[in-house]
């Protein structure tokens, strides 16, 4: 299975990157092939392109703040999580939209 994710956070500094982390180390775990964009206090980083866009099946939106083009995922199934719950429990969301 292939998900893509998008990190936000409101300040855009420590969170954003903590959910990605929490996401990139529980994925393996669940055979699941993730590439995750950050949108932080730097911009974007690590940017979705078109093509992971296509090929995901779910599409993670980690944050408790409006995305950037978040446009772009219309017609995939889009699963919006608050940071805090990725932080708190990282494979529940695998184990609930993954397997």
């Amino acid at each position: 299975m292939k998900v893509v994710a998008v990190t936000a956070c409101p300040t855009g500094i420590a969170h954003t990157y903590m959910a990605a982390d929490a996401l990139m180390k529980a994925a393996p775990k669940f055979s699941v092939q993730l590439k995750v964009e950050t949108q932080g206090a730097m911009g974007i980083e690590n940017p979705l392109s078109a093509r992971d866009i296509d090929s995901a099946d779910i599409v993670f939106i980690v944050s408790d703040i409006d995305v950037e083009q978040a446009t772009r995922f219309t017609g995939k199934k889009v699963i919006h999580i608050a940071i805090e719950d990725v932080l708190m429990n990282p494979d529940k969301w695998f184990i609930l939209h993954c397997r």
